[in-house]
């Protein structure tokens, strides 16, 4: 009995170790599989890695251009040519008057009791400016007055004499003798009666000239005097005007430029702060250039304006005839540190920078006076958002023109 249960549990033992044998017989399987499975996903995974590089290398290109070609922006652009526009030259210069009149003593001076005018009144030829004290003078030309009526009284009394005497001579109480001396008498009293009459003209003469007049109509720009002040002929500039109140722009321009202005050129001349414009024409041009500046003097006449101040700045655009040239809209062109520029489209379809020269600014656009032969297609809008080698799909927009 014993033995049997002995058997029993042996078959009991024999029978758990086989079961743990066959269990873990089944987890190796699976184990096995689940490398193979690893390793071959692996191998498939390098595979599909190897043929996708070598696709990329054939079709890549491709793939990359159409996420490329998705990116890049659409541009407007213009083509635009070139057609008749005025050709214009922008300068700028100081305001002045064209003649200036500096006004000071004539006469012998003194001192001035009265100041007639203030800076910004109109004069007429002759005006008194400023009034100046005669009080000796008047004595002294009253004086000479009298010395006329004087040097009269004894002509008229050798004048009676020799008349007298020219009666007596042919019952032979005068002598020739005595007669002649009589009419060098009456000649000399007569002599002297001129000279004080000169010397009386020669006073009024000076005392005309004690007052500071205008010596043409014209406007007062400047006063250099006050009432109490004494003035002689050292005292130098005491007023300052502008013959007729004509003015003028006085502008430094390039020697090119210089070259394509002529006497009679239009011009427009805006004074700086200011909104307004005063036409006007050339009326000299400089014979001679500076050779350090390479520059020459432009006169443009203008007529008054109460915005025109002598001394003051001012722009001014001349009209120097018509030429062929491109014309662009204004957000075409653009500013930098190296002056106007606009950005052009190659035949890459890149963008690239193009430094221009603008000329005429008018409703209608920019004339471009250099830098554009007129082919090119210039970027309309969104310059600012651009650089140089971006690449761009552009898009031609009819010119306005």
């Amino acid at each position: 009995m014993n033995y049997e249960r002995k058997v029993d549990v042996m078959d009991s033992l024999a029978g758990t170790q086989s079961f743990y044998e066959e269990t873990d017989g089944r987890r190796n399987r699976t184990r096995l599989i689940v490398a193979l499975v690893l390793i071959a996903l692996a191998l498939a995974a390098t595979w599909y890695a190897f043929s996708s590089s070598k696709g990329g290398a054939a079709g890549g290109e491709g793939a990359a251009g159409g996420a490329d070609a998705a990116s890049i922006p659409n541009i407007t652009v213009v083509i635009p040519g070139r057609q008749s526009v005025e050709a214009t030259i922008s300068t700028n210069g100081t305001i002045a008057a064209r003649r200036e009149m500096p006004v000071g003593v004539a006469g012998e001076g003194g001192q001035v009791v009265r100041v007639l005018v203030e800076p910004g009144q109109w004069v007429n030829a002759g005006q008194p400016l400023a009034i100046i004290d005669r009080s000796v003078q008047a004595q002294q030309a009253a004086s000479l007055a009298a010395s006329i009526r004087v040097a009269q009284a004894d002509a008229d009394l050798a004048q009676a004499e020799l008349t007298r005497a020219a009666a007596l001579v042919s019952r032979g109480f005068i002598s020739k003798a005595d007669m002649d001396r009589k009419r060098a008498t009456r000649d000399a009293a007569s002599a002297r009666v001129r000279v004080a009459q000169a010397q009386y003209a020669e006073a009024q003469a000076r005392n005309g000239r004690l007052n500071i007049v205008a010596p043409a109509a014209g406007l007062v720009l400047t006063r250099e005097v006050e009432t109490g002040q004494i003035v002689g002929a050292g005292s130098g500039v005491l007023f300052r005007m502008a013959r007729g109140g004509e003015m003028e722009m006085m502008a430094q321009m390039a020697e090119a430029d210089l070259q394509r202005v002529r006497v009679g050129t239009r011009a427009t001349v805006n004074p700086v702060g200011t909104n307004v414009q005063v036409a006007g024409q050339v009326w000299q041009v400089s014979p001679v250039v500076n050779p350090d500046t390479r520059q020459g003097m432009v006169r443009i006449a203008v007529p008054y304006s109460p915005a025109l101040r002598p001394g003051g700045f001012a722009d001014a655009r001349l009209v120097s005839g018509t030429e062929e040239a491109p014309m662009l809209p204004e957000s075409a062109v653009q500013s930098g540190p190296e002056g106007n520029f606009v950005l052009v489209v190659d035949n890459k379809n890149q963008i690239q920078r193009r430094v221009v020269k603008v000329g005429t600014v008018t409703d209608d656009g920019v004339s471009i006076a250099s830098g554009l032969t007129g082919n090119e297609r210039v970027v309309v809008l969104a310059g600012a958002f651009l650089n140089v080698g971006d690449k761009v799909k552009p898009v031609v927009q009819k010119s306005s023109q």
